[in-house]
């Protein structure tokens, strides 16, 4: 199981100051079947604890998954910022999604040295 995030996803993840391991727990919340919402194209809403509080004043992260396979954290926002995204916004991460989903291992180490995507480092397992 691979989770990766993507370049902007990642500054916005260190500017709120939010951890690889609320990732990591997300991920196995989703594997557990806890999924906020099913946005379509494998598109998904996924709550994520602020450090410190809970989901609900939280934050709201958008990732593209093949459960069980390949997770890309593709955008975040906090509740209090905007309660959603545009259907724009939307159509965009389908896409986006849908592209890292699909690429091969050897695009996908490209994309990986290339910065385009990042590793997410989960403690109790490598990946």
């Amino acid at each position: 199981m691979k989770i990766l995030k993507r370049k902007d996803f990642a500054r916005w993840q260190a500017s709120e100051k939010l951890s690889d391991a609320a990732l990591c727990k997300a991920v196995q919340e989703m594997e557990s079947g806890l999924i906020d919402a099913e946005l379509g194209a494998y598109l998904y809403k996924k709550r994520v604890a602020r450090p410190g509080a809970g989901k609900r004043g939280g934050y709201r992260t958008l990732l593209s998954a093949r459960l069980g396979h390949r997770y890309v954290f593709l955008h975040g926002f906090s509740k209090s910022d905007k309660a959603n995204i545009t259907q724009d916004d939307k159509k965009a991460l389908q896409y986006a999604g849908k592209v890292f989903l699909e690429l091969a291992a050897k695009d996908l180490v490209k994309a990986l040295q290339a910065g385009v995507l990042l590793e997410v480092c989960c403690d109790e397992q490598t990946h």
